[in-house]
């Protein structure tokens, strides 16, 4: 299996369709094939604070739901706009609030459409992807050796928000521990959340958001070629959006 994971889109269409055309894709009835058969699987955090969160979702949901021409798994931002179309109490804020924008601007049967194709995008996917064929492990935010394989809370946690010790930065920011650094498998394990102004690689783990929303570059990661390939951001560049970690 030849896969391109893509990194944390966050409303950002026009780059991702650039993205895809960088990756070789031809498009077909408005959905993006790859003439070699390669799977696009996305890596969450399809919507919020870009321009174009719900063209992301309609596009997502007639690859991955529709046509099944591609893979996805959520992200923390995807299970809060979830809960938001199940009628929950959320907080529209980091975000959110640009996507609710976007669908309250919608007629009724728009509206309609596309909280149906989310949910059914949402509630079908799976909470990370193990992905033999391509010896890779797909998850939003990570996910450490020893939950490989196992489900429920405390791995939902994990995938969705990272390692996180459940202490903030004065900014809000959760602390979360580098768990890349203990990582020692032989599969890669391929992630977002966390923007890097270029794709991080430690051990066999990569985090492929390179913060296109925060005006630095979309990134896929493909296998089994094991390259990255990124296109640059037209969104203003955001610096303190951008993680660094202990001696880099």
């Amino acid at each position: 299996m030849k896969i391109d994971v893509i990194g944390d889109i966050h409303g950002c269409l026009t780059e991702l369709k650039t993205l895809f055309n960088e990756l070789g894709y031809q498009w077909d009835d408005g959905i993006p094939v790859h003439p070699g058969g390669r799977m696009p699987v996305f890596v969450g955090d399809l919507t919020d604070r870009g321009p174009d969160s719900i063209a992301v979702i309609k596009l997502v949901y007639e690859m991955v739901v529709a046509k099944q021409t591609a893979k996805y798994v959520p992200g923390n931002h995807c299970n809060k706009l979830y809960r938001y179309f199940l009628g929950n109490p959320v907080k529209e804020t980091h975000g959110l609030e640009t996507t609710v924008a976007e669908y309250k601007a919608l007629n009724a049967k728009q509206q309609k459409q596309v909280n149906h194709h989310f949910v059914a995008l949402y509630e079908q996917a799976p909470l990370y992807l193990q992905l033999p064929e391509a010896n890779a492990v797909v998850a939003h935010a990570g996910i450490s050796e020893d939950l490989i394989g196992k489900s429920g809370k405390k791995v939902k946690t994990f995938v969705l928000y990272g390692d996180i010790t459940g202490e903030s930065y004065e900014d809000g920011r959760p602390v979360r521990r580098d768990w890349a650094q203990h990582y020692s498998g032989d599969k890669w394990i391929v992630y977002g959340h966390t923007p890097v102004k270029e794709p991080r690689i430690v051990n066999k783990t990569i985090n492929i958001d390179t913060g296109c929303v925060f005006g630095n570059k979309l990134t896929a990661f493909r296998l089994p070629e094991e390259e990255t390939v990124s296109v640059p951001s037209k969104q203003p560049f955001v610096e303190e959006k951008f993680r660094y970690f202990e001696g880099e």
